[in-house]
């Protein structure tokens, strides 16, 4: 397959070429970017089903008496909220309010939570962790044991109905069941979660079930047109969808509060946490920059990096993220860029090799399902 042994693999990596994947290097990790195209699985993700393997994604398990006090504490959310078996969107900042991480927050039992962080962060996240433990708590790095597949689209909740007895339809979104038994693969843990903006589940079990389980899926998913999907779509999906990506839309130097996930920042929980004072200072002197959605009217795709200017020419701010959205045949994007300038119906141009080519900012999520 062309890759160097040298990569991070995951439990799954011996199986990707039996289903054609092409494989790049991901952030050190040997991951398909696409099965069969890029278009094809984004496609099959908004009008039937798509598997993806996610396993390269990090699980942190943090136990003992102070695991919520300690969570929300380094966490902007309110983890005191959470009931056993509901998950919670979240994120770790630094004093000065930018971003370590965002994550996912799983109640598992009292006093037992389940931590998953982005892949590219793995290292310097456990390390941020432990030096801000404080407290009867134990905290640890679980990411080379567990395996994630995430199944995603309208067709998704069936298929996975098919491989067990427990009623799938009770999993609301961000929650999930414990101990599933999906055909046979044991001790699955299903959450209605997802990065796509379609309905889904995330399954999280050992490494060594995962090939088992990723066959069992294909399968049962055949003749509903269930396809293998890469990175490149999980990315079209995911933009498509407005979802942050960490090193993109978040960084060390961008706060949750610009990148337009302050639903996710508790400011008014009772307790102290990491960057607060900071965010607080933020929200009440206005943000001085923004992130939008755009769309390029003339021609040409933004990407990661790209200028943006205003009207006359002034630079605002730069392109995150942006695509040729499959779903909506234009060329969108997301960028950070001076607040003045955020308002949706705003002319602005994007610097595209050289040239400066038309864009306006638009409303998002670009794509809504349903």
């Amino acid at each position: 397959m062309g890759i160097a042994t040298a990569l991070k693999q995951t439990p799954l990596f011996e199986v990707y070429g039996k289903f054609g994947a092409k494989v790049i290097d991901f952030g050190g990790w040997a991951l398909p970017v696409q099965f069969s195209s890029i278009l094809d699985e984004h496609e099959a993700v908004r009008t039937k089903a798509g598997l993806f393997d996610v396993s390269h994604m990090g699980e942190v398990l943090v136990v003992g008496k102070d695991a919520e006090r300690y969570i929300n504490y380094i966490c902007t959310n309110d983890v005191t909220k959470l009931g056993i078996n509901q998950a919670q969107y979240t994120v770790m900042c630094y004093p000065d309010g930018g971003t370590v991480d965002d994550l996912l927050v799983y109640k598992l039992e009292n006093e037992k939570y389940l931590l998953v962080i982005n892949a590219a962060n793995i290292e310097k996240d456990f390390e941020w962790m432990q030096q801000q433990a404080r407290g009867e708590m134990v905290l640890q790095n679980i990411s080379s044991q567990i395996a994630q597949l995430a199944i995603q689209g309208p067709k998704a909740e069936s298929i996975v109905q098919k491989l067990t007895g427990i009623d799938l339809s009770q999993i609301r979104p961000f929650t999930f069941a414990q101990h599933v038994d999906l055909d046979g693969v044991k001790d699955v843990l299903v959450s209605r979660t997802g990065y796509t903006g379609e309905d889904g589940f995330e399954l999280y079990l050992s490494a060594s079930q995962a090939e088992a389980l990723w066959v069992k899926l294909l399968e049962a998913g055949s003749e509903d047109g269930l396809k293998p999907c890469g990175l490149g779509a999980r990315d079209t999906l995911r933009l498509e969808a407005r979802l942050a990506l960490y090193g993109q839309e978040l960084l060390s130097d961008i706060s949750p509060l610009e990148a337009g996930i302050g639903f996710a920042v508790k400011l008014n929980k009772e307790s102290d946490f990491i960057g607060k004072s900071a965010l607080l200072v933020q929200k009440e002197a206005g943000l001085k920059r923004k992130l939008v959605g755009i769309e390029v009217t003339g021609r040409g795709i933004p990407r990661h990096g790209y200028k943006v200017v205003s009207a006359d020419g002034e630079e605002i701010g730069a392109v995150t993220s942006g695509t040729q959205s499959p779903s909506l045949k234009k060329s969108i994007g997301l960028a950070l860029i001076a607040v003045q300038h955020a308002e949706v119906g705003t002319p602005v141009k994007v610097e595209i090799r050289n040239k400066l080519i038309e864009a306006v900012v638009v409303k998002t999520p670009f794509y809504k399902k349903g």
